[in-house]
């Protein structure tokens, strides 16, 4: 089964539950978080000192292929795991997994102070090893 690693580029749980679910055999896509915490910021700074709007930028050749390789792991994964917490992008991966008929689970970071009552578009659970129970690993 390929899985699909949703969170925050500054989320250090991502990596750590890509090993895991690869320890137990999975393919797992998680290659975007090794660009780092600072890369949005990154790439916002070179578009502007380029003279970019955020339009143009999003138009533009980075952002392209940042799009298309994420889109291509996207759909060519079994399951969407949103890990909290999670930069904005996140819920539409995930909602693309949900539209596609395909596994959405989303992994809380502790008692999330927001309740959001979508949430149920995917299965929620509280810890790794619920997450890991759903997956039929546990």
């Amino acid at each position: 089964m390929k899985i699909y690693l949703i969170g925050s580029l500054r989320n250090d749980k991502v990596p750590a539950l890509g090993n895991d679910l690869r320890d137990i055999g999975h393919g797992v896509f998680d290659d975007w978080f090794a660009a780092g915490p600072e890369a949005d910021d990154c790439w916002k700074n070179y578009e502007q000192n380029r003279g970019h709007t955020y339009m143009e930028a999003l138009d533009g050749l980075a952002a392209s292929h940042v799009y298309d390789f994420d889109r291509k792991h996207l759909f060519e994964s079994d399951v969407g795991i949103l890990v909290l917490p999670a930069g904005r992008s996140g819920h539409l991966e995930l909602g693309i997994f949900v539209g596609r008929g395909k596994k959405a689970y989303i992994l809380l970071d502790d008692e999330s102070d927001r309740w959001d009552v979508m949430y149920r578009f995917a299965k929620v659970c509280k810890t790794k090893e619920e997450l890991f129970m759903e997956l039929g690993e546990g």
